[in-house]
This record gives C-alpha cells, structure tokens and sequence, in this order.
C-alpha cells in the first residue's frame, strides 16, 4: 500500500517502538500524528519528521477522534498503530494469605482499558474514517497494526493483567480483520519479545540486567531493537497481503515463568 499523500496515525508514538514507526512511515511518505500523553516529547518528534503531536488518552474515546481529525487535515488516513500501553505486575494472591494482599483489581482494570480496550477503541473511530477513504489498488483503504507482546502467549508470574490484554489483542484480530474487510482494511499484530527500550535505563547495573534476560533468546542471543519491531510494523502496512496475522518478533524466545 502506498502511503505518499496521505496520513497515519500512531499511538504511543512519542517513544520506543511507537516512535520509530513513526519514523519509518514517514519515511514512506505518510504525515504522521504523534497521539501520546508525553506532550514534550511528542511534539520534538513531531517536528522531527514532519507530522503533528495530539494530546491522547486511549481511554477517552474523544481524544481519538481529535486525532482522526488532525490527521484528516494532513491527508486521507492510510495507517494507524496501536503501540500504547502499560505494563503493571502483582501476583493473583498475596503471601499472608489475606484479602487485602490480593491482587488490585483496579490496577487490572486500568490495564485493561489501556491495553485492549484502548486499543480497540482506536480501531473502530480511526477504522470508521478509513471507510470513507476513496478506495486504492483492489479495494484497499487502510491498514491497522496492533502491537500485543509475547507475553499474550507466555506470560511470567505477576502479569496476569498484562498478558490479558495482550492476549485480548491478539484474540480479536482474525475477527476485527474480517470485519473490516467490508471496508478494504486490513489488521494485524506484531508481539514484540525483549525489545532494549528506555524502559531498562542506563548504566553498568542496567546493561548487566539485560545481559541477564537475553540469556533466553534464541538467535541472535540478544535484545531487540525498535527499528527492527518498527519494520515490521511498516512491512504489515505496506504489504497489501498481509492480513489476519499475528507475528512474534522475538528472537525466538519463550518466557520462562520468571
């Protein structure tokens, strides 16, 4: 799919494996809005490559929309990526044995709503605009990529929560792809594995962390990078038969239970 002229959208997209797709793809020649929380860094981005930054909650479904409109004024909307999210870890129940020690349940639900909700959200406002796109070769209006985690299929102790919502992801994208095949858009999910992201820090104590977790990487024994997450984020928008698919980028590692 060709992406010149026209315009995507990115949630999450201020930094990690948000923010290099938005580079990747405005590389193809997309106006990219940056739709994040993190104002500073969404804007320097923003006039990095060219694009716009909006102030978005996943969680506030007229934040989203304010999205989809910025993003119509640059352009018809050929791309969108779902890269926010939030990560949170709490085993189901605590070691004394009380109630009160369990697992929060409101912090389940946040992520929840973040996650998939959110997520999901975003797919049918921004997908709702792409329908009315004038359609291209065979059809084609728009695609959407999702971005799950490994943890939707191995998840450690402790992410119960997270591993629900990526797993929710990745349960609804065979039926959201053949919904919106109505329409001419495709859907897919990247689950990253490791990806080496601000999110470890920086320094001796950090780096010998990451030495530690890529011990179960497969091949090449190491953590990925955002750009090679963020490839095939693009690869699964401008390939125009890719579809339905969920695709691990991981090395192939499987999780161990912690």
């Amino acid at each position: 799919m060709e992406l010149t002229n026209s315009s995507a959208i990115v949630t999450g997209g201020a930094s990690g494996i948000g923010a290099a797709a938005a580079r990747m793809l405005a590389k193809k020649g997309a106006k990219v809005v940056i739709a994040d929380l993190q104002a500073d860094k969404g804007e320097e981005l923003a006039k990095e490559i060219g694009g716009a930054f909006c102030k978005v909650d996943v969680t506030n479904t007229q934040d989203i929309v304010n999205a989809v409109e910025m993003a119509k004024s640059m352009g018809p909307i050929r791309a969108l990526v779902n890269s926010a999210g939030i990560g949170w870890a709490q085993r189901t129940v605590g070691k004394d044995g009380t109630l009160e020690s369990a697992a929060n349940l409101d912090a389940f639900k946040k992520v929840i709503a973040i996650n998939l909700i959110g997520t999901f959200d975003c797919i049918r406002v921004v997908a709702t605009a792409m329908s009315r796109n004038e359609p291209l070769a065979h059809g084609e209006r728009g695609a959407i990529v999702n971005i799950a985690s490994v943890a939707a299929f191995d998840g450690q102790i402790g992410q119960a929560s997270y591993s629900a919502s990526k797993g929710g992801v990745v349960g609804m994208t065979l039926p959201v792809a053949r919904d919106l095949a109505a329409v001419g858009v495709r859907v897919n999910t990247v689950a990253p594995g490791l990806i080496d992201t601000p999110i470890y820090g920086k320094g001796d104590a950090s780096e010998a962390f990451k030495a530690n977790l890529q011990k179960g990487v497969l091949f090449p024994q190491r953590l990925g990078s955002s750009d090679e997450l963020a490839s095939m984020v693009v690869e699964c928008i401008t390939n125009s038969y890719m579809n339905a698919e969920t695709i691990r980028v991981d090395g192939g590692i499987r999780m161990p239970p912690k």
